[in-house]
């Protein structure tokens, strides 16, 4: 494999190449065993590995953990694009036979002509015991789909930020800043932490919405089944979940009730479900939901409640219905430039009706 070739791929598996070594690199795995080129590239570079017995020593697990992180991300971002097309097609014979013959070639070409064995060695521990952080992000008024190195997979909705390091699977570790669906992969030996700031769920393998943005200081957690632990890190307290349950984490405080886990996890199908929730309640998901301020201008409102279900709604018609069924009013304050060029959020403002 010539370097230039080595060096593309090597910058695809570290999120650094640009549009036209992307293409190069999806369009090798697209066309797979069908590519006399790849075939050719993967072959002889297999062939010096054999030639050199030291490189078998290498350790693999935390480059492939990078690559197929690599193709999940890029599935996500680009739907019904080549990758996709491949990792449908191709995704096993890659992951199992493709990837490990390429990127040991890779490895093989980078270290062959090295004068000193001892350097090699010192070379491969120093890359491989460096961990990589990795996070998912998704936009605001966008949800994403996200899989895990452990096979976890889930969403995470608006403005929310997932974070783990590489290697994954015996450190099963992540940090989340906003809110997401969990479908945890069984592991009793490494239980799945997910830290939030001032608290900690752990699972080991389970079906759980968590919310807990950094700017409302509220963490809420819904179970549908299996089994969480919840965990205040100032002092300590923990309490276990069992499914159906809700957790709220806020000002310091822990309480729990028994609910119905799919208005909380409705917002994955796209649908914004409220089912007797109070006022203060439905502002702060109308918030995350629309990407804007709400403010509660009279404090009465805050006793009702409301039952409703929208999807694909604007928000001045979300509002214009729950006006019709409750005594409120609204006003809705367009977006203002600031001094620094950017905009502020849309200010929508709710009132009692007179």
């Amino acid at each position: 494999m010539a370097q230039k070739d080595s060096e593309k791929i090597e910058r695809y598996i570290d999120g650094k190449a640009d549009n036209n070594e992307k293409e190069w690199v999806e369009s090798l795995f697209l066309q797979g065993e069908e590519n006399y080129t790849l075939r050719q590239m993967v072959e002889k570079d297999w062939n010096n590995m054999l030639k050199n017995p030291s490189t078998s020593d290498y350790d693999l697990t935390h480059l492939l953990d990078r690559v197929h992180h690599t193709i999940r991300t890029n599935e996500d971002k680009k739907k019904r694009s080549i990758l996709q097309k491949f990792t449908k097609g191709y995704m096993k014979v890659a992951a199992i036979l493709l990837l490990p013959l390429l990127l040991a070639g890779i490895i093989g070409y980078r270290h062959l002509n090295t004068d000193s064995q001892a350097n090699v060695n010192e070379a491969v521990i120093t890359t491989t015991d460096q961990p990589v952080l990795t996070t998912i992000f998704a936009p605001m008024g966008s949800r994403v789909s996200f899989n895990l190195p452990d096979g976890t997979n889930g969403m995470l909705n608006s403005g929310s930020r997932l974070s783990y390091s590489l290697p994954f699977s015996d450190k099963r570790q992540i940090k989340l800043e906003g809110e997401a669906w969990f479908d945890v992969t069984h592991d009793e030996k490494h239980p799945f932490e997910i830290s939030t700031g001032n608290s900690t769920v752990n699972v080991l393998g389970t079906n759980f919405n968590l919310s807990a943005y950094p700017a409302e200081n509220y963490v809420e957690v819904v179970l549908l089944n299996g089994k969480v632990e919840f965990k205040n890190n100032k002092n300590e307290e923990k309490v276990i979940m069992r499914p159906l349950e809700r957790l709220v984490f806020h000002n310091g405080n822990i309480s729990k009730s028994i609910t119905d886990p799919s208005k909380y996890n409705a917002w994955t199908e796209g649908k914004l479900v409220f089912r007797g929730d109070l006022m203060a309640e439905v502002g702060r998901r109308l918030e995350r939901w629309y990407n804007v301020n709400v403010v509660i201008a009279d404090k009465e409102l805050e006793k009702y409640s409301f039952r409703a279900t929208f999807e694909d709604d604007k928000i001045e018609e979300v509002l214009r219905f729950l006006s019709m069924t409750s005594p409120i009013r609204y006003s809705i304050s367009p977006r203002k430039i600031l001094s620094n060029g950017t905009y502020d959020k849309e200010k929508v403002t709710i009132y009692l009706k007179n």
